[in-house]
């Protein structure tokens, strides 16, 4: 027979209304009391019923994670495997469930945010991605749910947020290659629909632009988070007439797509071309040659996504906090880029 509040309360020697507020983490139950009622919940094998318990609250202690649409490129970039590790870690020490969610496009992946936000089976959603035009953000923002974006919102500037300073983050590659001599760079970008593909191009352009340097457009190639995205690009590069001495990438995945390609051209790095890519993911430095890296955190970036969410969602949108939290970023430096160039 399964063990009931009214069990717990009894063996406790409390109310079933005590147990209940146990439960719900009421401030007005002191932690001795707190104490001693799990401690007799663990004893019995009590498991509190959380539909029940939902219906109730009004809450299900469930968050839910919305997936980018590419299946292949979220499963070969550990980026997003870290990324999930941050968020479930904070998630389950605050009591929350994590659920996954994805669609094949943003129809359908409206379709599944409404339809667990709106059945009651989460609370609220974080997004692994900011896009410029984004139904799923309008549809989060103009109903009220709550969410947090790994990102930031063009559109919602006000809206909760987690991100870095991808201008001053990519600006800091670049400057990096600058103080080396090297004045040919180019830039491996990310879709161009994503926020942080704009601001990392950005940034990229200011240091140029500051230290004097031309930017040509053949220079900036377009792709996506994979690794083909890298080997197609070096492709391109390595047979232009004046190509790159150095080039700034937007993830470590696509940088080991560029070093396969450019070993299959008998081409050195450092020596032949400087990298320096984002992330900073544990096989960066690992690569041969090691490559130099933007670590920007990215397990803090889930954590306190996780976080703020939660916190959104028990205390309201209206506390005192800071809606745009910045996780701060540092250039690791490796051999890729340990190479200068006499400047002309």
């Amino acid at each position: 027979m399964a063990v009931t509040i009214k069990d717990v309360a009894k063996k406790a020697g409390v109310s079933p209304s005590t147990v209940s507020r146990v439960l719900s983490n009421h401030p007005r139950i002191s932690v001795e009391t707190s104490r001693k009622v799990k401690e007799i919940m663990e004893q019995l094998g009590y498991h509190p019923n959380i539909m029940a318990k939902s219906l109730v609250s009004k809450t299900t202690n469930s968050i839910c994670i919305m997936l980018p649409k590419s299946a292949e490129e979220l499963f070969s970039n550990f980026f997003f495997m870290e990324l999930i590790r941050g968020i479930v870690t904070q998630a389950s020490r605050l009591g929350y469930d994590v659920l996954i969610s994805s669609g094949a496009n943003e129809k359908e992946e409206v379709e599944a945010v409404s339809r667990l936000l709106n059945g009651r089976r989460v609370d609220g959603v974080i997004l692994l991605y900011s896009r410029k035009d984004d139904p799923v953000i309008d549809f989060l923002y103009e109903n009220g749910h709550h969410f947090v974006l790994i990102g930031r919102s063009e559109r919602y500037p006000d809206t909760l947020s987690v991100d870095n300073d991808n201008v001053q983050a990519s600006y800091d590659a670049a400057k990096h290659l600058i103080s080396l001599g090297h004045e040919r760079i180019g830039f491996v970008s990310g879709p161009p629909d994503l926020v942080f593909s704009k601001d990392r191009l950005k940034g990229f352009m200011d240091a140029l632009n500051d230290a004097g340097l031309e930017m040509r457009p053949e220079w900036i190639v377009e792709g996506e988070f994979l690794q083909d995205s890298g080997y197609r690009a070096m492709s391109f590069f390595m047979n232009l007439p004046d190509r790159p001495t150095a080039i700034v990438l937007i993830d470590d995945v696509v940088s080991f797509g560029v070093l396969r390609s450019l070993h299959e051209l008998k081409y050195k790095v450092p020596e032949d071309l400087c990298l320096v890519s984002f992330n900073n993911i544990p096989l960066s430095e690992l690569s041969t040659p090691p490559l130099s890296s933007i670590d920007i955190g990215i397990y803090n970036l889930g954590y306190t996504a996780s976080q703020l969410l939660i916190q959104s969602i028990e205390n309201g949108n209206d506390k005192n906090y800071q809606k745009r939290q910045i996780i701060p970023h540092r250039l690791m430096i490796r051999e890729s880029s340990m190479h200068s160039i006499s400047k002309k």
